[in-house]
């Protein structure tokens, strides 16, 4: 086999690999049909703030302790 055509079937090669790379990552996200079920409340983040309210103060009370839902410190206990 030439050194041409080793070129060749590289390059060749090259571009399958990129053509496939490039196109793998055009699915991310939700589609324009699957955004409706993105916006119903379940989906929302703050969806139930009763609930959530309601999660809060057994965790004060169980812990001594209010917010938690933060992700700053380390969780050495000491802040």
């Amino acid at each position: 086999m030439s050194n041409f055509a080793k070129r060749t079937g590289l390059r060749i090669a090259a571009c399958l690999v990129a053509a496939t790379s490039l196109t793998s990552c055009t699915t991310f996200g939700p589609e324009p049909w699957e955004k409706d079920l993105m916006a119903k409340k379940p989906m929302q983040i703050d969806a139930y703030a009763f609930e959530k309210a309601a999660a809060d103060h057994i965790f004060f009370s169980k812990e001594a302790s209010s917010g938690g839902r933060g992700f700053a410190g380390g969780g050495c206990g000491c802040n």
